[in-house]
């Protein structure tokens, strides 16, 4: 269907004062531009691109500074003479001018040298044929297709294949590798056999790109709409077990004595699509891929029970920091967040299979705090049960949960809920210095508000607090924060 597109089409398409703009002064200074890459890919995918691409044949920076002045203030150029590169935001869009130039690599780099060359040199360079068509911008031939490496037939096959021999091009920069993975991903795109092979054998060259650029396109393929096309990928190609072991150490399903466990690891990559179907929360869709990466590590045999993997989320909340740590992820509030997920995703599921009582639900809500709604969303994406009744059975109990979980904190507000009496009030109220008696005090007023036995309000606590005080032989002295009034109305 792409291929039916005819140049009126496309010149009509590149209508944008923007481009007709770059194409006058650069046909005034008789320079020869394309635009390249993203940009021309998505006009036939129909998605929308701000990311404009545009290589010259000569100086980019010149023609970038020329337009810039025609653009005049709403311009902002940035330039980059060590690159030979100039950016111009302009409005809403990023414009990206580059010298057409040829490459030649380092084994032991991905930074190439860099030498003057044609459009054909830099269409040679690109990495993938999809990304490899340009459309002219000059004169007569304004939007023109220039395809020397049949891109819009890999578009209209949904193939992802390297323009020139794929070894060398994953060996020379083998981020590559992992944009090849991430455009299949994306645009649920096969790879060709022959670049797929390529990704196998140079699997190992990744270790020369840095684990920021790694953990990018990484993160790219987690917010794709089905990411266990990449993932699987990642893990076919032998990319995974470098990039990630914890998570290619989930394969397998193992059997003794005619009982057997799913494999954690497909079980892992059907949660993580249950929850794209969710959110594009990025955070949420690396707790679910974490969420059993523990599993392998805590996973024993039962003669009695069978197959077991007591206290994983647990565990695997301890491997969260080491792995965000090694990716180069974010270790503030986003860790933490992971953290918390792996560590609660079991609770609702126990809370489903006992009674669900209204203080097991105050619990619940009380833990998971401004996140329940979250939680509650990765532990229903994790019943993947291939039992249509048990399923069925699951999630029915989970609409309880919900229900409860709205009632209650209608009810009795403890969601991030602090006790209606803090430490210094004790403190006063008592004559107590900080200490374990405080704690204590503390701890039995919150206990005793998620337990039910009293409501979530100020006067409810006082009696409760001098009631338990009294068992701890503590008498309240006047003078303090409360008034004697106050401590009067609290024995009654």
């Amino acid at each position: 269907m792409y291929m039916e597109m005819s140049q009126e089409e496309i010149r009509s398409h590149l209508n944008i004062p923007v481009l007709k703009l770059i194409s006058r002064v650069a046909d005034e200074k008789k320079m020869p531009c394309y635009l390249i890459g993203g940009y021309v890919r998505d006009y036939f995918l129909r998605r929308p691109s701000k990311d404009i691409d545009v290589v010259v044949v000569g100086a980019g920076i010149e023609l970038a500074e020329a337009v810039a002045r025609e653009l005049g203030r709403q311009t902002h150029l940035t330039v980059f003479k060590n690159f030979g590169t100039a950016q111009i935001k302009y409005r809403n869009l990023e414009i990206e001018f580059v010298g057409a130039r040829k490459e030649s690599y380092r084994l032991e780099s991905r930074k190439p040298v860099v030498e003057d060359g044609t459009l054909e040199d830099d269409q040679k360079r690109r990495d993938f044929t999809i990304n490899a068509m340009a459309f002219c911008l000059n004169g007569d031939r304004y939007g023109e297709l220039l395809d020397p490496f049949n891109g819009m037939q890999d578009l209209e096959d949904l193939i992802i294949r390297t323009p020139l021999d794929p070894d060398i091009t994953f060996s020379d920069d083998p981020l590559r590798m992992m944009r090849a993975v991430r455009f299949a991903s994306q645009l649920g795109f096969d790879i060709y056999p022959e670049t797929f092979d390529a990704l196998r054998k140079n699997k190992k060259r990744i270790g020369i790109v840095s684990r920021e650029r790694v953990t990018e396109e990484l993160n790219k393929i987690i917010l794709s709409p089905k990411p266990s096309i990449g993932l699987n990928i990642l893990e076919k190609t032998g990319l995974l077990e470098i990039i990630l072991p914890e998570l290619t150490a989930l394969k397998g399903a193992e059997t003794k004595d005619g009982v057997g466990h799913k494999d954690n690891f497909y079980h892992t990559l059907i949660v993580l699509d249950n929850i794209a179907l969710q959110t594009d929360n990025l955070w949420l869709r690396w707790s679910a891929l974490l969420h059993d990466i523990a599993k392998p590590i805590t996973k024993r045999w039962d003669p009695k029970q069978g197959w077991t993997f007591y206290n994983h989320s647990i565990v695997g909340e301890r491997m969260v920091p080491k792995i965000f740590n090694r990716m180069k992820l974010p270790l503030n509030e986003k860790m933490k967040y992971t953290q918390k997920m792996v560590s609660m995703h079991m609770r609702p599921m126990q809370l489903v299979e006992e009674e669900v009582t209204d203080s097991a639900v105050r619990r619940l809500l009380f833990d998971a705090g401004d996140e329940i709604d979250d939680l509650m969303t990765l532990c229903e994406a994790d019943i993947t049960s291939k039992n249509p009744e048990k399923a069925k059975r699951f999630m029915n109990n989970f609409k309880i949960v919900r229900r409860k979980l709205l009632e209650i904190e209608e009810k009795d507000r403890v969601r991030n809920f602090q006790p209606p009496i803090d430490g210094k009030e004790i403190m006063e109220l008592f004559g107590l210095p900080p200490g374990r008696e405080v704690g204590r005090l503390k701890s039995a007023i919150k206990e005793a508000i998620l337990d039910g036995k009293i409501p979530n309000e100020q006067d409810a606590a006082y009696r409760f607090l001098l009631e338990k005080a009294g068992e701890m032989n503590l008498t309240p002295l006047t003078g303090g924060s409360l008034s004697d009034g106050q401590v009067e109305k609290a024995v009654k």
